[in-house]
């Protein structure tokens, strides 16, 4: 199936009120990130997504595919790749090496080059692992940031899923803006769960979630994509910062207030 784009219609909030948003059309290479406080219905709603609802959760919302309704009998087999999900919580419990498992999965998705496609996953891999991951590597000696930098580099490359929801992947301990990145240039629809500013700034629209409910679709302003662009630059010296210290070296200082105070590390 050619996936087009994926409608959300709305269902109700906690107190049973009707969402404010009825319907929430997501294209094809949009991504869309899903915003508000703890416990507002941000995870749900990707859940509904997930599961293709149709009126049988707690928020009654249905998911339409390319405008249509979606019969699980009938459309079971071409819908089961169609979701891959990356959250922060991600692990592997299967016992075998990180080759092995690749191969298994290329060969799963009918992957034309396996090889060159496994080559590719462990660069991207690496890429946004803090600590080096090798195919001779135990799946299940993994820490969580090196499984979830394999894990979005499988869904980027091998599941090549056309729909991607991220759940709050800034706890995930790895490079998250890389991570976004990688995910987003392949023309998939991406649902990202945020508190980060960057990433919801990165996203062309954000729906705010509030009591459970859909409150509000935002269209990122240009206003906001100038900000963005400073956030990016603070981000870098943060990581620039965050890497020294995480290696064990020593950092300076770049200047300070008329009081004296030091206002900024010196990367």
């Amino acid at each position: 199936m050619m996936l087009k784009k994926i409608t959300i219609l709305g269902g109700s909030d906690k107190d049973g009120a009707a969402e404010k948003v009825r319907r929430l059309d997501i294209q094809a290479g949009q991504v869309l990130s899903v915003v508000g406080p703890t416990g507002s219905g941000k995870t749900q709603l990707i859940a509904d997504v997930e599961q293709y609802a149709e009126e049988e959760t707690l928020t009654g919302r249905s998911i339409l595919v390319n405008g249509q309704p979606v019969d699980k009998d009938r459309h079971k087999s071409s819908l089961r790749y169609m979701v891959a999900q990356v959250s922060q919580n991600m692990h592997f419990v299967i016992d075998m090496s990180i080759e092995d498992f690749l191969l298994m999965h290329a060969q799963v998705r009918a992957i034309d080059d396996p090889a060159k496609t496994i080559k590719d996953v462990l660069s991207i891999a690496n890429r946004l692992s803090g600590e080096p991951i090798s195919l001779q590597m135990n799946l299940t000696r993994l820490s969580g940031g090196q499984s979830r930098a394999l894990m979005v580099a499988d869904v980027a490359l091998i599941s090549n899923s056309p729909v991607v929801l991220i759940d709050e992947i800034e706890n995930a301990g790895i490079n998250r803006l890389e991570a976004l990145h990688i995910l987003t240039g392949r023309g998939k629809i991406v649902l990202v769960v945020s508190h980060d500013p960057t990433l919801i700034l990165m996203a062309g629209e954000r729906v705010v979630m509030k009591n459970g409910g859909m409150h509000k679709v935002f269209k990122t302003a240009p206003e906001e994509k100038q900000i963005l662009e400073n956030l990016i630059e603070i981000d870098k010296e943060f990581v620039s910062l965050r890497e020294k210290l995480r290696y064990g070296k020593s950092v300076g200082v770049a200047g300070s207030n008329k009081e004296g105070v030091a206002l900024w590390p010196k990367f």
